[in-house]
């Protein structure tokens, strides 16, 4: 017999799913087979599948000690810290508290390890790794709120708590969170300020990175644009800096919209334009898409204050700006 005490994190959750959460390898029918059978109680007393748990409970399940470890993930292997690959960088921290941690991440990384069929360790990995066992109970550890693309560069943010996560979530669903983008386009939009409103496809079955297109029978994506700066004098069509504000998260939303008004980001190489491109590299040694999360502003799932936090430009796109405006003049 093993017994667990359940905490904050793990709390108000139904017994069988935690219980799932807990035993990652036990079969549902298995886990339902215990509950009914008296091999797991609260506080001594069985109770159904849908019985929430509270803090402070004691839970008991009557297995041995090696069924158990047989049916746990190897937690303790999954956390080591993995200091020789990579760790988060104290400049790349925006903000902090015992509910958030904010980071300005850098292009190049996966937030979540199975982005890319790659060994590379992950922003999220790096966090935990960031957090070690502070933050980890029985059924959760730090986690996203929200993701960005390997090669998109800015603001992530990770809650640490799940009474947090679950704050944070319900703000993206219901529009409260505010999520704001800078990119560097190919052209100049023909409007000063505007709204794009065209739906997304995203291709299954893509061989390549260029798996979203507009399709008129499909989701809602809604990125509205403004113009902050335009240089002219690059090649024949120009470029712009943008600022995007999406209501809603399609994947490659801003890559797919900006490419729809033929103003695609500059180094994009699944939607921008290859000849463009291939002379960024060679001019700029620019190696990814001109986009960056640039602000996030939410209702903190704590203090219940609004909290905007923005992130500075990463050098490469910092250069890219100072590159063109030299150009201009």
């Amino acid at each position: 017999m093993q017994i667990f005490h359940i905490e904050e994190n793990d709390a108000n959750q139904r017994l069988d799913k935690f219980i799932k959460k807990l035993l990652p390898n036990a079969p549902l029918g298995g886990i339902y087979k215990m509950l009914r059978t008296g091999k797991v109680k609260i506080e001594g007393k069985k109770r159904e599948n849908t019985y929430k748990l509270q803090v402070g409970e004691e839970v008991k399940i009557w297995l041995s000690d090696e069924e158990i470890t047989t049916l746990q993930r190897m937690q303790d292997e999954e956390i080591i810290p993995k200091w020789n690959i990579g760790t988060l960088q104290k400049e790349d921290i925006l903000y902090e508290d015992d509910a958030l941690l904010i980071l300005n991440k850098s292009p190049g990384i996966n937030v979540h390890p199975w982005d890319h069929k790659t060994d590379e360790i992950s922003l999220i990995d790096q966090g935990r790794d960031y957090f070690w066992k502070k933050y980890n109970s029985l059924t959760f550890r730090p986690s996203l709120v929200h993701r960005i693309d390997r090669d998109t560069s800015g603001v992530i943010i990770i809650a640490k708590t799940k009474r947090s996560l679950d704050s944070m979530l319900s703000q993206l669903q219901s529009g409260g969170f505010k999520k704001i983008y800078h990119t560097i386009v190919l052209g100049r939009p023909s409007h000063q300020s505007w709204t794009i409103k065209k739906p997304l496809l995203r291709i299954e079955d893509a061989h390549n990175e260029a798996k979203v297109r507009v399709d008129k029978a499909w989701l809602e994506a809604i990125t509205h644009y403004s113009i902050l700066e335009i240089y002219p004098h690059i090649w024949d069509k120009s470029a712009s800096l943008l600022e995007c504000q999406i209501e809603t998260g399609r994947t490659h939303q801003i890559r797919v919209h900006m490419k729809s008004i033929d103003c695609p980001v500059l180094w994009d190489e699944a939607y921008g334009d290859k000849k463009i491109n291939s002379f960024l590299k060679r001019e700029c040694l620019l190696k990814r898409q001109m986009l960056h999360a640039y602000s996030v502003s939410f209702l903190h799932p704590e203090t219940k204050k609004n909290l905007t936090i923005q992130a500075p430009y990463k050098d490469d796109m910092s250069g890219v700006i100072q590159y063109f405006r030299k150009e201009r003049v």
